[in-house]
């Protein structure tokens, strides 16, 4: 057991000895996939600048993964390829393990390193306020149409104003005062003014605009956090900055490029009415522009629909991706109880009627403000129009996408939350790991000059059985790295390194126990089978108690911590463990082997 307990953590150990490439990958945008022309127009591309490409290889998962030999190149290749291939894929630099097939293909990779080891990458995201403020004036705007019809109180229209106001104009001065007395105790966070011309404008409070811009940018820190969660990363930080900026640091991921598009993608989903009653170049035209608009399809085919929106993906709790009956590719959505009332009513009375499902994007226009910050486009398509031929609950699906890659894509974004407000990557660094490489070194001559001053200890203090417990010593450090690269969620930081030089000096502490016990019996005239016995068997309950104690400790500090405390929990959680396995079993197995069923009468102890 022993044996073959040290060979599978050497074996799940040795990937990190061969340490990483300098790479790039390259994954098509909305989900998109990299093809075997892909794969040569990347070759061809970086062949006529003479750029010398250690490997090239397609993923299965549709994204290309291009290692080099260093970073200079890897940085030039980069731009050439951002040049060459333009917006249809996202390129990103990367780190690729230079793990060997064959321990990949048994599931062994090196152990993921945190941002502060290994480098990562650091994006600062700005949240576009203007568009969050924006978004809560369309609601206002549909709060007051709604209850002034419900009330039954008629109204000329309801437009925005400025600053993010409301503007209601009525037939006549009575219903004006009407409206005003029925709104005002109804709307406590607005400030209601009457104007000329039988109209009232109403102005947010600047309570509640900041409450609003305050609930956008937590709600988006929030809606990050499961995203990161989604891209499987390991002790990431996300985090608010100032007063509409969020940082996102993402160690040890091995898919940057995906990160990016996830992390920056501000999709969500709306559901409106088609109006049928009125063609597309009438709307144009002008006729009834109040209430309806032309959206597109991808084809560029036009589809009339209502400016009132049924549903926004704000009521989204699930989704995910499938193929219908005939193999075609779908997104299932739940809805909250909120979202699912809300459907419910609207589809009831609206059975046989046509809905769109309106995919909403914002992105870079490539212009910039008088800030010098990126102005964000709002680009809007129609990938479903279905008709309602039942009341509606709070699930359903979708159709009409194009590709089961797009599927998942959009599953994904609405899985993790729409963003409040769209957010812009203002800043994105990729963090060379040269201070991270000062570290590992630095922690590596700790470890090892740790480990050297317990040896000599336990070889001056105990001599054979001092050398039994240096090599489980020895054996209890490789069962740490290969249990930690193992670990699908465990990452090295500098607190994990730091917990594993203190197990190091603590993994003694058994041995220790043992050897002074087995004197003990010796002393007292025990054989020395029986002292080993004895010795053993008496000190285990000590040992016990002990490490329990320390592992409670570590439970406590990994529920409550966060990042890298976490990360040291983790590594002196299983450096307990190790070493109580290594110096009960380990040193109890070698003892057996030198000293079992033979009849000694001296111990070098």
């Amino acid at each position: 057991m022993l044996v073959f307990v040290i060979g599978i953590g050497l074996l799940y150990a040795l990937p990190n000895i061969y340490g990483e490439d300098p790479a790039i990958q390259i994954t098509g945008v909305r989900g998109g996939t990299a093809s075997t022309a892909t794969l040569g127009q990347v070759e061809d591309a970086l062949k006529q600048q003479n750029i010398v490409i250690k490997s090239v290889v397609l993923e299965e998962n549709g994204s290309l993964l291009v290692r080099f030999d260093n970073t200079d190149v890897q940085l030039r290749a980069r731009e050439i390829l951002a040049e060459s291939l333009g917006n249809q894929f996202v390129i990103a630099l990367n780190l690729a393990p230079a793990t060997p097939t064959w321990l990949q293909k048994i599931g062994a990779e090196p152990m993921k390193l945190g941002l502060d080891l290994r480098g990562g990458v650091h994006f600062l995201m700005e949240v576009d306020m203007e568009t969050a403020m924006s978004k809560l004036q369309e609601q206002t705007q549909d709060s007051i149409e709604s209850e002034l019809h419900t009330e039954g109180i008629a109204y000329s229209e309801v437009v925005k104003g400025s600053n993010f106001g409301v503007e209601v104009r009525f037939p006549d001065a009575d219903t004006l005062t009407k409206a005003i007395d029925f709104l005002t105790p109804r709307h406590r966070d607005l400030i209601i003014t009457p104007g000329s011309n039988n109209s009232f404008t109403t102005q947010m409070t600047a309570q509640r605009l900041s409450e609003a811009r305050e609930y956008a940018v937590q709600q988006n820190v929030n809606i990050l956090r499961n995203r990161v969660n989604q891209l499987g990363v390991a002790e990431p930080v996300v985090q608010r900055q100032g007063a509409d900026r969020i940082v996102v640091e993402l160690p040890g991921i091995q898919d940057t490029a995906r990160a990016k598009e996830i992390l920056g993608a501000t999709a969500t989903l709306e559901f409106r009415l088609v109006n049928t009653s009125i063609d597309a170049a009438s709307v144009l035209r002008g006729r009834d522009r109040s209430k309806s608009e032309v959206k597109y399809r991808r084809d560029n085919s036009p589809v009339v629909l209502y400016k009132k929106v049924v549903l926004t993906g704000d009521h989204i709790t699930d989704s995910t991706s499938s193929n219908d009956e005939y193999g075609r590719p779908q997104v299932n959505i739940s809805l909250d109880s909120a979202g699912g009332n809300i459907m419910s009513n609207f589809t009831k009375d609206s059975i046989g009627k046509n809905m769109a499902t309106v995919f909403v994007e914002y992105k870079d226009s490539g212009k910039k403000d008088a800030n010098g910050r990126a102005i964000l486009e709002k680009h809007e398509e129609v990938i479903n129009v279905a008709t309602i031929q039942s009341r509606l609950g709070n699930s359903f699906r979708i159709t009409g996408i194009d590709n089961a890659a797009e599927a998942r894509q959009l599953s994904l974004l609405l899985r993790a939350g729409a963003l409040i407000a769209p957010i812009q990557i203002v800043e994105e660094r990729t963090i060379g790991p040269s201070m991270g490489q000062q570290n590992i070194t630095q922690g590596l001559e700790a470890c090892f000059w740790g480990l050297m001053v317990s040896v000599i200890f336990m070889l001056l203090v105990y001599r054979v059985f001092g050398l039994m417990a240096s090599a489980a010593l020895v054996v209890n450090v490789i069962l740490i790295v290969g249990t930690m690269s193992l670990l699908p969620g465990a990452t090295l930081s500098m607190p994990g390194i730091a917990g594993i030089v203190l197990t190091v000096g603590m993994a003694v502490d058994a041995n220790v126990l043992i050897n002074e016990r087995i004197k003990e019996e010796l002393k007292n005239g025990r054989s020395v089978q029986q002292a080993i016995h004895e010795g053993y068997k008496g000190a285990f309950s000590s040992i016990l108690d002990a490490n329990l104690t320390t592992l409670i400790t570590a439970a406590i500090l990994y529920a409550v911590g966060t990042g890298s405390i976490k990360g040291f929990a983790i590594t002196l959680s299983i450096g307990v463990l190790t070493s109580m396995f290594t110096a009960i079993v380990g040193t109890r197995a070698i003892v057996n082997l030198a000293y079992g069923g033979k009849r000694i009468t001296k111990l070098s102890i």
